[in-house]
Parts: structure tokens; C-alpha cells; sequence
């Protein structure tokens, strides 16, 4: 049986997730909603919007936003460029008229899944890459969070106990001691650890935390589409023999997990009185769910780091 924090835990709280489009923003989107907050949703696809993503994807932000109503909270969606500061700022103005506060913001925005390129173009100089790809994984990578943070933390510190939430991918630790697939994938992933570490240095003395925390081996919709599955029969991307002549997943992706995983780390710390011990660290999914006792869809703890 699955766990996750208490349906009315996080009832009268106001989050923001930037980026909640897909993967672990929607996850952490729907996880805030499974507590029972007020969750804004931003991102470029949108329904609505003549905003133009990255990827050419189904998923919206306003499906999102419609999962977490479905889940127990209320899910607002505002179609958002991040990289566009104007569009932040509206942002920023529209919560404060809507809400005065923030009390979660969770920079989810990422957007270079694409253009960090398939296996065979990892690990390989940077001289011999596309420096303008390489530039733009910064952008959707690093100056994203920057202008989010610049334009809605001062929501967040209106009041203490507010919850920054920087998501990456490898905890500082891990990413301390292992190069991550190219100088510019592996630069956007420990800037956003070090990003949690110094915006809660400025936190700290307004009452609030920062914290970046990662995912393990995520069951993305890109990452099911890759291996032809879908969340509700991933196990057969296993398959040394499946007969749909798909792309067989290794062995290691039996500890894969979905996005509500994580996203029930970030419930599960917005609902501690105590989260504040969490500040500048780094944290996985796993370790999370190890310290508050929380599962995955399906009632597991899976452990995709180890």
C-alpha cells in the first residue's frame, strides 16, 4: 500500500511549480495536491497559450493543474516562460493579487532533454559539440531557476516557514565526484545544487529553506515513450524477448521511479514543522522517503542512486 503525507497536511498552503509540465514537476505538482495545497502550475506547453516548448510533447499545464484538483488540492494553471523575465514578473504579480504569499516554490524548469543528445553523443569534448545547444542547456537549465527565484522569492520571505525546492538531477555529493555526460549537462546540474546551498544563505535569516533535491531513475513520459511502455506496464521494457520489438531497458531499471515519488519528498518536507534542518542540503527521493516514510505509487522505495 502506498503512503504519502496526510490529505489536508498542506490544506492552507500556497505553492508555485515552475515547470510543471511533465516528469517531476507534474509529479511534484500532483504530490502537493495529494496533501491538499493550492498548487500554481507554470510551464510553455499550455492549452491556452501560443507559448512554444522545447519538445513537441502532448502533456499541458493545464492537465497538470487538473490532476491536482483531481487529487484533493486546487490546481491553477498560468502559462510561463521562464526565461522570459516580464512573463515571470506578471507571474509574481498575479500570485501576490491572488494569494499575498508564497509559502513552496519549486524550480522544476528544465527543458534540454533534447538537446544534451542520445548516449552515443555523451562523454565526448566540448570542443566537439554545438556550442549554441551547449549555451541554451545553461539558459533552460541555470538562468531559468535564477529569474524565477529573483522575481518570487519575495513572496516567499513575506512570511517565515517558506520552502524553496531547487530540482536536479544527482545529489551534490554524487555530482561532486561524477562528471554527468557533457561540461554543459554537468555544469547545469551541480549549479542548481550549489543554487539551493546559496539562496539558502539568504533564506535563512527570513525563517526559510532552501534545499535541492533530485529524482533516481525517473519514469518520465519521455523516458516510457523511449522504451515503448506506459506507467501501468513498465516492467515489460525488461523483457529480453518482449514481441513488440521495442527498446529493451536494463536490468536497473526495475528501480526506477515515477515522478510521484519525489514529488512526495517535497510534500513530505513542506509538511515538517522542522523542514528548516533541511536548508542548503541536497537530497535524493530515496533518502527522503527513508526519512519520512513515504512510498511510491505502487508501495515501494525504489533506489535508483545505489
Amino acid at each position: 500500500m502506498s503512503r504519502q503525507a496526510a490529505p489536508t497536511a498542506l490544506a492552507d498552503r500556497v505553492a508555485v511549480v515552475a515547470g510543471a509540465t511533465r516528469g517531476a514537476g507534474r509529479g511534484i505538482a500532483a504530490a502537493l495536491g495529494e496533501a491538499g495545497a493550492t498548487v500554481v502550475c507554470t510551464g510553455r506547453s499550455s492549452s491556452v497559450a501560443d507559448l512554444r516548448s522545447d519538445y513537441d510533447r502532448p502533456e499541458t499545464i493545464e492537465e497538470t493543474a487538473n490532476l491536482v484538483t483531481q487529487l484533493g488540492g486546487k490546481g491553477v494553471a498560468v502559462p510561463t516562460d521562464h526565461l522570459d523575465v516580464e512573463q515571470v514578473r506578471a507571474l509574481a504579480d498575479r500570485v501576490k493579487a491572488d494569494y499575498g504569499h508564497i509559502d513552496v516554490l519549486v524550480n522544476d524548469i528544465w527543458g534540454a532533454e533534447i538537446l544534451k543528445g542520445p548516449p552515443p553523443s555523451w562523454n565526448r569534448p566540448m570542443w566537439e559539440l554545438d556550442l549554441d545547444d551547449g549555451l541554451r542547456t545553461l539558459r533552460l537549465g541555470v538562468d531559468t531557476h535564477l529569474i524565477t527565484s529573483h522575481c518570487l522569492l519575495p513572496l516567499l520571505v513575506a512570511q517565515p516557514g517558506g520552502l524553496l525546492v531547487e530540482v536536479t538531477d544527482g545529489t551534490a555529493e554524487f555530482n561532486a565526484e561524477h562528471y554527468r555526460l557533457s561540461v554543459f549537462y554537468d555544469l547545469a546540474k551541480v549549479s542548481v545544487n550549489r543554487l539551493a546551498f546559496s539562496q539558502g544563505q539568504e533564506l535563512a535569516p527570513f525563517g526559510c529553506t532552501a534545499v535541492s533535491v533530485t529524482p533516481g531513475w525517473l519514469r518520465s513520459e519521455m523516458m516510457l515513450d523511449n522504451y515503448g511502455v506506459s506507467e501501468t506496464d513498465w516492467q515489460k521494457a525488461m523483457d529480453p524477448e518482449r514481441s513488440d520489438g521495442g527498446v529493451v531497458a536494463p536490468g536497473a531499471f526495475a528501480d526506477s521511479e515515477s515522478p510521484r515519488f519525489v514529488g512526495r519528498g517535497v510534500a513530505a518536507m513542506a509538511a515538517d514543522p522542522d523542514r528548516a534542518r533541511w536548508n542548503q542540503r541536497s537530497a535524493s527521493s530515496v533518502q527522503l522517503a527513508r526519512e519520512y516514510g513515504f512510498t511510491d505509487l505502487d508501495g515501494r522505495v525504489p533506489d535508483g542512486w545505489t
